[in-house]
């Protein structure tokens, strides 16, 4: 447990260049890394390849959809869906002690903070919303989801 708790400080202090698209760039990569590393906790290999698929997703819809738009667009998301997703897991930690009951709320607030901002509209909810949907998931947020909005209505909710 001690080595897991470890784990995921570490995943939560990952530092994040500003180059032009260095950033989507640099949490890629390093989300690759953990899900390709044997050694990785599986919790840890889930997170990352949720990391993984949102960033994949967000490039592939970007290219559909907005293809004028710049990298800045691209690195604001993929910093806002990392940072999302790091808050998610420090909330979960700090909320180890608390009732079952607020665990659960706290948990539904993320999941509507990233269901209730879509970013592009997807009607492919087999394709946005397979994490969403599944309880077995660390991480149960669509992945059609304007992160940067995300995380201001998941900060807003939790003052």
């Amino acid at each position: 447990m001690k080595k897991l708790i470890l784990s995921i400080v570490a995943l939560l202090c990952m530092n994040v260049g500003s180059n032009a698209q260095s950033v989507y760039n640099e949490i890629r990569d390093k989300a690759k890394a953990e899900v390709e590393n044997s050694d990785s906790n599986g919790l840890i290999r889930q997170i990352n390849q949720f990391k993984l698929d949102a960033l994949d997703y967000l490039m592939m819809k970007m290219r559909e959809q907005m293809p004028d738009s710049t990298t800045a667009f691209l690195d604001r998301q993929a910093y806002a869906m990392n940072s999302f997703v790091n808050h998610f897991i420090k909330n979960i930690l700090e909320s180890n002690d608390k009732p079952e009951k607020q665990q659960i709320e706290m948990i539904k607030q993320f999941m509507d903070a990233s269901y209730s901002n879509p970013l592009f509209n997807d009607t492919d909810t087999e394709l946005t919303l397979s994490y969403y949907s599944n309880a077995a998931s660390p991480t149960r947020f669509s992945l059609d989801t304007d992160w940067r909005k995300a995380l201001v209505a998941i900060e807003s909710r939790q003052q």
